[in-house]
């Protein structure tokens, strides 16, 4: 993958990440704040760095099963990994406006 295709892709699955909800909160992933970051290699690996609103979370196999559901049909991408972090903690004010809006936060 060149430069372009690298940057089509990560829009790609910033898109599709927005179709992953938290069954708990029935907002998606990247509007909660979840999503620390995403990185393409050259040659098509994805690595997804994100975070659940709690440590013991008992949907985190359901919100990474959707991941890999969601990122399945992204042409280019060969394989990947979803790397679960707890620091930075998530905290509210990482959520968009349009999360607090899904909310009834605003």
């Amino acid at each position: 993958m060149n430069t372009d295709e690298i940057e089509t892709a990560r829009s790609q699955i910033y898109e599709a990440l927005h179709e992953v909800y938290d069954p708990e909160l029935g907002v998606n992933l990247v509007d909660l704040g979840l999503i620390y970051g995403v990185d393409v290699s050259e040659d098509g690996f994805v690595e997804i760095t994100m975070t659940l609103t709690t440590p013991g979370c008992p949907m985190h196999e359901s919100i990474s099963e959707g991941v890999g559901v969601a990122l399945q049909d992204i042409p280019g991408l060969t394989s990947g990994e979803l790397r679960l972090v707890w620091e930075p903690p998530w905290e509210p004010s990482r959520m968009t406006d349009e999360g607090r809006r899904q909310l009834g936060w605003l």
